[in-house]
């Protein structure tokens, strides 16, 4: 480190269960995060008086959802010709083309992840008749971890890093290139650490408690907006944003924003 440089060359595999199947630091850290915000959503149902089977049953759902929500995300907005070039690897962790590797859910999608939880709720929702916005509420509160560790997941595998920075600090990732870069995985891991703070203070200070929808709410307004902002410091993740005014992360994180407006706000604007 010189100049407050980093130079970050860390091996993405932690260790080799097998010859052919590693232990990543990023699946680490995906499970880390979840276990986590698991905790902390069931300790909520524990306070409220609330089954924590319902929980359990619920993290199914959830489960599936981020999981399938993210790949499909990543394929969609990022990745399109793999539906036609490689269809497998859009749905398995691996690729075929143009040889047969294990990759473990590689590309995943942060938007189609949170698209897929709020799926996962609502067909929830269909099935138990339990009330939605408490639901959506209670899962926002925890879900800043997930978010946080997936990114030092990023971090470990040295993608997703910023744009080069002329100061004199920053990530020099080894793996791609010399250059300085800004660490914008531990921007957004910072940012969505302190969304959680903020959330679990509006939580225990108990003054929303009759304001359905308003964790949820601010989650998605304060997270994608912090996510649009980091953006800017980023690198691109596929060739074609270069040429974009804004990338595609800061166009999918535009209605996720205000969908959290509005439900924010829905009582002052008539809603209920």
């Amino acid at each position: 480190m010189k100049d407050g440089i980093v130079n970050w060359n860390v091996d993405p595999e932690l260790f080799w269960i097998t010859d052919s199947f590693p232990l990543r630091y990023y699946g680490l850290f995906w499970i880390t995060g979840l276990i986590l915000s698991y905790l902390i959503i069931q300790r909520i149902y524990k306070k409220e008086g609330k089954p924590v089977s319902d929980w359990e049953d619920l993290t199914l759902y959830i489960f599936i959802g981020i999981l399938v929500g993210a790949r499909l995300g990543h394929v969609f907005f990022y990745q399109p010709e793999l539906i036609t070039e490689d269809p497998l690897s859009v749905i398995l962790p691996i690729q075929t083309v143009p040889e047969f590797k294990f990759t473990g859910f590689a590309g995943l999608a942060s938007h189609g992840g949170t698209l897929g939880v709020i799926i996962a709720i609502f067909l929830y929702w269909r099935k138990t008749k339990t009330n939605v916005l408490w639901i959506l509420d209670r899962v926002a509160i925890g879900t800043p971890i997930t978010c946080a560790f997936i990114r030092l997941g990023n971090l470990m595998n040295s993608e997703i890093y910023g744009k080069p920075t002329d100061g004199t600090w920053g990530f020099v990732f080894e793996r791609d290139d010399l250059i300085p870069r800004h660490p914008t995985q531990l921007y957004e891991a910072g940012a969505y650490l302190l969304i959680f703070v903020l959330l679990y203070t509006m939580y225990r200070s108990k003054k929303f408690v009759n304001q359905p929808g308003i964790y949820v709410g601010t989650l998605l307004a304060v997270l994608f907006s912090a996510r649009f902002a980091i953006e800017f410091f980023k690198e691109s993740q596929v060739a074609f944003e270069d040429t974009m005014t804004l990338n595609m992360g800061q166009w999918l994180s535009i209605p996720f924003v205000l969908m959290g407006l509005f439900l924010v706000f829905r009582k002052g604007l008539g809603f209920k």
